[in-house]
């Protein structure tokens, strides 16, 4: 109930407002030296971090982290100095949690010195700490379903920690639930972490997969009919056959329907 419950305060907090995919924000980012700072970050990617985006990566304050549940969401983001910078700016994929106190978000030296334009990229660097503006776009991930990595930490049958890889879209997972194929009797997943969820109410056999995604002000169930075989093995990642591909909205005004 109180998850509807919810959903319907954020109806009323945007009532009055325009509800916009492409909401434009204005801050500052930082970057770490290396690309691999972000790989071992708050969301529990690990060195697979690195292949979601390129090694464009970026870690993002609270209010984007959101405990974990923004763990995978894209961001266009572009300095705000023509003379250096493109107009397209830097895709990037959330993977860690900023808690630098001057800036929303902290990319990795390659998303940092890709809002340069060529040539421009050690002039960039010099500088540190940029303004930006940046707004959220829906994740891509060509010929790539929504995939499940089976944590290290998992024993079949006793325990079952995973986290999701390649969700696309631009949505958010809230809530997962899994059973046994062909069952009913479902068992529900908490969340341990950043883009980790486990279980010690691991149902026998194949599993198949519930998930609930939020995509602007409601949620939406997304049923993966067979993820995990019998067998399955710490440390392997499984296609859950399934695409996310729905675009959340905000509440914002003006709406930016410009392409960068």
């Amino acid at each position: 109930m109180a998850f509807f419950l919810c959903f319907i305060n954020i109806l009323l907090l945007v009532s009055s407002t325009t509800a916009c995919d492409r909401c434009v924000h204005q801050t500052k980012v930082a970057y770490f030296s290396t690309d691999s700072a972000l790989s071992s970050g708050a969301c529990g990617y690990g060195s697979l971090a690195l292949e979601l985006s390129g090694r464009y990566i970026a870690a993002g304050v609270p209010s984007l982290y959101k405990n974990g549940a923004g763990c995978g969401a894209c961001f266009q983001i572009r300095c705000k100095d023509p003379s250096i910078c493109t107009r397209s700016g830097s895709k990037v994929v959330l993977t860690d949690k900023n808690t630098h106190n001057e800036t929303d978000f902290v990319l990795s030296n390659s998303a940092f010195m890709a809002m340069a334009q060529k040539g421009m990229s050690q002039q960039l660097l010099k500088l540190g700490i940029v303004d930006v503006e940046y707004k959220r776009v829906p994740c891509e991930y060509k010929n790539k379903n929504l995939a499940v990595r089976v944590e290290e930490s998992s024993k079949n049958p006793d325990y079952l920690a995973i986290k999701f890889l390649y969700q696309g879209g631009q949505t958010e997972i809230v809530s997962v639930d899994i059973a046994q194929v062909g069952s009913s009797n479902w068992s529900f997943l908490s969340r341990n972490y950043g883009a980790v969820w486990d279980t010690s109410r691991v149902p026998r056999g194949a599993l198949q997969m519930r998930i609930v995604v939020t995509s602007g002000y409601d949620g939406k169930w997304i049923w993966a009919k067979k993820v995990l075989p019998a067998d399955w093995k710490a440390g392997v990642v499984y296609d859950s056959g399934v695409q996310i591909s729905d675009i959340a909205q905000e509440g914002c005004s003006p709406c930016d329907n410009s392409t960068w």
